[in-house]
C-alpha cells in the first residue's frame, strides 16, 4: 500500500472515530447515569471523551496537511 493510500485510510478511520466520540459526548450530555431496577449504569467520563475529540481533531488536521503536502510535491515524469 502506498503512503498516500495509507494516509487516506488513516484519515478516514480518524473521521469515523471522531463521529463515534461526538455521538458518545451527546449521549453523556443527555444523561450521565441512570438506574434500571437495582442496577445503576454510568456512561463514560465526559472529560475523557472530550479530550479524545480534541486529539482526533488534531490528528485529522495533521493528516489533511500531509495529504496536501504530498499532492503539492508530487513528481510527474514524462512518458516519452
Amino acid at each position: 500500500m502506498s503512503k498516500f493510500l495509507k494516509i487516506k485510510e488513516d484519515l478516514q478511520t480518524a473521521k469515523d472515530r471522531l463521529l463515534l466520540y461526538l455521538d458518545a459526548e451527546q449521549a453523556i450530555l443527555a444523561g450521565q447515569s441512570y438506574e434500571m431496577g437495582d442496577m445503576k449504569l454510568t456512561r463514560a467520563n465526559l472529560k475523557d471523551v472530550q479530550n479524545m475529540i480534541n486529539q482526533l481533531k488534531n490528528e485529522i488536521s495533521a493528516l489533511n496537511l500531509k495529504l496536501r503536502r504530498r499532492a503539492k510535491f508530487r513528481v510527474v515524469r514524462p512518458s516519452w
